[in-house]
C-alpha cells in the first residue's frame, strides 16, 4: 500500500488508472481479461483501504475519530445544550468525561442506556451509521449486533 499511494499524488490518479485498466480490458481476449479484472479489483480493493487510511491519518486515530462522531451526533440529535446535558450526566453518574468515551466504549454505552433507555439503541445505531460514512466503509445491521460489538470490530479492522 506504501508503495502504491507513493507513486500517485492523489486518489484522482488512482481513479484514472482504475479507468485506463476497464477500457483497455475490452480489447483483451478472455484469458488475459479474466487476469486483468482480478488484478483491477485488486487495485480497486487496495485504493479503497489507502483512502480510509488517510482518514485515520487525518484524525489522528480511530478513537479521536469516533469522539468527534459521538459530539457530531449528538449535537445533531440533541444540539448543543442537550449534548452538554449528556456528557454532564456521564460525568456525574458513569464517571466518563468526554475525552474518556472512545477507550471506554462500555461505560459510554451503559450510561447512555441508563439515560436514555430504550433511544440508546436509535442514537448508537446513528453513531454507527456516521463512523461508518466517515471511514468510507458500507453500514450492514447484523442481527444481534450492538454498539460494542461493531466497535471491535472496527478496532480489529484499522488497528491490528
Amino acid at each position: 500500500m506504501c508503495l502504491l499511494s507513493a507513486m500517485f499524488k492523489s486518489d484522482s490518479e488512482y481513479e484514472r488508472l482504475l479507468l485506463i485498466q476497464t477500457s483497455l480490458s475490452y480489447k483483451l481476449n478472455p484469458i488475459t481479461l479474466g487476469t486483468f479484472t482480478r488484478q483491477n479489483s485488486i487495485v480497486a480493493e487496495v485504493v479503497e483501504v489507502t483512502k480510509r487510511l488517510r482518514i485515520l491519518e487525518k484524525t489522528g486515530s480511530l478513537d479521536d475519530l469516533l469522539l468527534s462522531v459521538v459530539d457530531e451526533t449528538l449535537r445533531q440529535v440533541f444540539r448543543e445544550a442537550g449534548t452538554k446535558v449528556i456528557y454532564d450526566y456521564l460525568e456525574n453518574n458513569s464517571h466518563l468525561e468526554r475525552e474518556e468515551i472512545a477507550e471506554k466504549t462500555e461505560v459510554f454505552s451503559s450510561g447512555l442506556e441508563k439515560l436514555l433507555v430504550s433511544g440508546a439503541p436509535v442514537i448508537e445505531k446513528l453513531i454507527l451509521k456516521n463512523l461508518y460514512r466517515r471511514l468510507r466503509l458500507e453500514y450492514e445491521e447484523k442481527e444481534g449486533y450492538e454498539f460494542l460489538g461493531y466497535i471491535k470490530e472496527l478496532r480489529k479492522r484499522f488497528e491490528g
